[in-house]
This record gives C-alpha cells, structure tokens and sequence, in this order.
C-alpha cells in the first residue's frame, strides 16, 4: 500500500540521516536503528547503501561510512582491525585485551603481521571474518584482572611480554618495551603495575 510505501521510504531517510550526521569513518552496526524501524526495513535500507557504495558491510551486521584519501590519492581508507573490535567491545558493552603475537607486532617488537587478530574477553567468544582472510577472534577468559588495566598501552605490553616468556626475553626487546612504557602515565602505570604477572612486574620495575 501507499501507506506502508511511505513509511519504508520514511524509515529510509532517517537512518541515511543518522548515518550522514556521524560522518566519515564512522563503524556502525545494524542494531543501531532498531529503534527506527523493523530488523527488515534496516537490513534493506543498508544492503542499498552497500550495494551504491554509500557504506561497507565490514561483517555481518558491522558496517563503515568510509573515510576516501584526497591527499594522496589513496583512495578508501579501511579501518584497522583494532578499530572494528574496539567498536564491537564497546557495542556489546564487554571488556577485550589483545594478546600475543598482536601485540608484538603493534609494539614492534615482532614483524609478524597476523591474519587474526586474537583478544581476550569477559564476553562471548566468537571470531568475526574481515575482508579476504583476515579477521578478529574473541577468546572468553574468566580472569578478568587481565582485562583490568587502564592503558591501552599497557595491556599490549604485557600480552607482548607474556607472549614472549621470562625466559626468552631480550635486551633488545626490553629497549624497545623500556621505550613504550616513557609514553604510560604515572597514575595508569601505579594501577597496572599491581595487576600484572610477578616477573613482568619486576622486569618493568627494573626499566
């Protein structure tokens, strides 16, 4: 009917609306317009969206107003792995702490870059695919003091050293932590310091 025509084209324009008004580089989800209209009437409206270009299905559900680069001519600028699950994290209200060999290679301590990038969390675990081959894995732990630290930067310290091992850690690599740890505040490195392992705490106390 004319009626129910009008009101998808309504539901339509609020969430194309919505979306415009959180700019560029803006990672989104589905249920952010639950409370315009029916799951169906806000999967067609974006699946249109994608299909013009207008917006990215990043995953099922996860969508990106995208960000083109003028400057250099680079074109879209996708966002960072990092990005997406911070977004999901905050979205679904769960903690998330990176782990391993993510965290060596944000600290450039490693060059292995991984498909996957593997988080801790007190949430659900789960792993959501990102493009060709790559993607975000959620690994449900109960020890949330993991997931307590305040710095960011901390947290993939610590992942990093622990990926590591007390063993097998290097001077080098201890110059390079000793490095990341000059841009940690005084008040987060005071909270997190209390909450890491035995030996990565003496080993950063020792820095």
């Amino acid at each position: 009917t004319i009626k129910a025509y009008v009101s998808m084209e309504n539901i339509a324009n609020q969430i194309e609306s919505r979306i415009v008004n959180w700019g560029k580089g803006k990672i989104f989800f589905s249920s952010d317009f639950a409370d315009l209209g029916t799951p169906d009437a806000v999967r067609q409206k974006l699946n249109r969206m994608c299909k013009s270009n207008d917006i990215i299905r990043l995953a099922r559900g996860i969508f990106y107003s995208p960000k083109i680069d003028t400057k250099w001519g680079l074109g879209m600028i996708y966002p960072s792995l990092e990005e997406v699950a911070q977004s999901i994290a905050k979205h679904d209200k769960i903690r998330i702490s990176p782990t391993g060999i993510y965290a060596l290679n944000a600290l450039d301590l490693s060059t292995q870059v991984p498909a996957n990038v593997v988080y801790l969390t007190d949430g659900a675990p789960r792993h959501i695919s990102i493009g060709k081959g790559r993607g975000i894995v959620f690994v449900h732990t109960s020890e949330v003091k993991k997931l307590a630290l305040k710095s960011p930067l901390m947290e993939l310290i610590v992942s990093a050293m622990r990926e590591i091992g007390e063993e097998n850690i290097t001077e080098a690599q201890l110059e390079i932590i000793k490095k990341h740890l000059a841009n940690v505040s005084k008040s987060d490195f005071d909270n997190d310091i209390k909450l890491v392992p035995d030996w990565v705490r003496k080993t950063l106390l020792s820095l």
